[in-house]
């Protein structure tokens, strides 16, 4: 049973720090050098200096970015930039945001849930991790004991039983809002009502819980659960059952809402320095069927509707920087995955990722990639990849993947495995300063 409760979080005191969308960020893994001098400069008291600090040249052991967000997390709650609930609450969170014309929204609250490790509970995963990820978060988990940045969980919930109720317990109740950099407009609605948090966390009790970002948080939280247990051993004592180092902040999201945006990671790869279309094409033949697909910005663009219209995920597109040209890539038989991945599902073998790197990179192209291997970077809209390709300093090749569905998802890690990193993008991020859970 996912044990989700209700939390005295901390806020930001906006008769202090002014609007809300000045202080707020994006997650600290897609806030990239540009984008933290802007949220610098928005408001001194703007949560990137606490998930994402700067670094500097003169960084000690006991003078880097963790210290620093500490220091500064320490300055605003001794002068209340940061106020704490008087009353446990949960907190209704909407998104509204464009997509391709459409407009969509996405409703969910945040609340905490109990850490269970994977595989002993009711929460699962749906990616792998790295390591380098997890090392940098837990050394914020330690530095300031506190969440500060949701995971973002989905939940079985046909009926809209969980939404009805936010929906009525929100009526027409004035929300704060923020509008960030991408023009997505957040909402969010402190319920403290003692019965409606029952009335959720009961409905939600009995249900899984994926998670579908944070993932490297979530381990992290473990982590930092570990080491805080054995240190009260060290002392002499067992930790609290109820100990606010045993739960996490997450963002819950009913599976069945409408505002659910799931988009593809592309990946724009180094190592095959001026790769030519047709040499690429001579390397993927033994496994796919190759066929043209137009040049530049105007093939990248029909080669990625082609890829969305037909709904399938065996099918990827391949663009060479050197001459521009474009291409689709199908695998000729599923039993290639089979060979590849024996271990794994068929669900999870028909990942159209995992088809890219299981078969593509790392079986037909690692083998002539430079001395330095096969290097990926990951972008999520068609454009990047245009520009990409158009700049002197672009990747070698640029790949479309397909999104996975939620559907995927759910069957994946219900089944207990992972999907390769960087599989799915739920879009929009959850930002972060909305509201802090504190770990001790």
């Amino acid at each position: 049973m996912a044990d989700v409760q209700p939390f005295r979080g901390y806020r930001y005191n906006l008769a202090q720090v002014g609007a809300l969308e000045d202080v707020i960020a994006p997650p600290y893994d897609v806030i990239d050098s540009a984008l933290q001098e802007e949220l610098y400069a928005k408001n001194p008291a703007n949560v990137v200096r606490l998930i994402l600090n700067k670094e500097t040249p003169n960084d000690t052991e006991l003078d880097n970015r963790y210290t620093r967000s500490a220091a500064c997390l320490r300055d605003w709650l001794a002068n209340d930039i940061l106020l704490q609930e008087s009353q446990r609450s949960i907190y209704a969170v909407e998104q509204r945001f464009e997509v391709d014309g459409r407009i969509l929204t996405r409703k969910g609250f945040l609340a905490r849930v109990k850490l269970e490790p994977f595989g002993q509970g009711s929460i699962f995963p749906h990616e792998e991790t790295l390591s380098g990820p997890k090392a940098d978060r837990l050394k914020l988990f330690r530095a300031t004991a506190m969440n500060l940045s949701p995971v973002f969980g989905l939940y079985p919930d046909p009926t809209a039983a969980v939404p009805k109720l936010l929906d009525q317990a929100i009526g027409r109740a004035l929300p704060i809002e923020a509008t960030d950099h991408l023009g997505v407009v957040t909402r969010i609605w402190p319920l403290a009502d003692h019965h409606l948090v029952n009335q959720i966390t009961a409905l939600i009790a009995d249900k899984p819980v994926f998670l579908a970002d944070g993932h490297h948080r979530y381990e992290t939280g473990l982590k930092y659960l570990s080491e805080r247990e054995q240190q009260a051993t060290l002392e002499g004592r067992t930790l609290e059952p109820d100990a606010q180092a045993r739960y996490i902040l997450i963002f819950l999201v009913a599976m069945s809402d409408k505002g659910l945006e799931v988009q593809p990671t592309h990946r724009l790869v180094r190592g095959l320095p001026g790769i030519s279309t047709e040499r690429l094409r001579e390397l993927l033949e033994p496994a796919f069927d190759i066929a043209p697909f137009g040049k530049g910005e105007e093939g990248c663009k029909a080669a990625w509707e082609e890829i969305e219209m037909g709904g399938e995920q065996d099918v990827l597109a391949f663009g060479t920087r050197s001459d521009s040209n474009w291409f689709l890539a199908r695998l000729k038989d599923q039993a290639t995955m089979e060979q590849v991945a024996p271990g794994k599902s068929d669900v999870w073998r028909a990942l159209g990722v995992a088809i890219l790197h299981g078969v593509a990179l790392d079986g037909l192209l690692k083998p002539h990639a430079g001395p330095d291997g096969l290097r990926c970077t990951y972008v999520h809209q068609v454009r990047e990849v245009i520009e990409d390709q158009a700049s002197s300093q672009g990747a070698d090749i640029a790949v479309l993947v397909p999104p996975a569905t939620i559907d995927m998802v759910e069957e994946i890690a219900g089944g207990g495995e992972k999907m390769p990193p960087k599989s799915t993008y739920f879009y929009p991020k959850i930002p972060s300063g909305l509201v802090f859970n504190p770990l001790k």
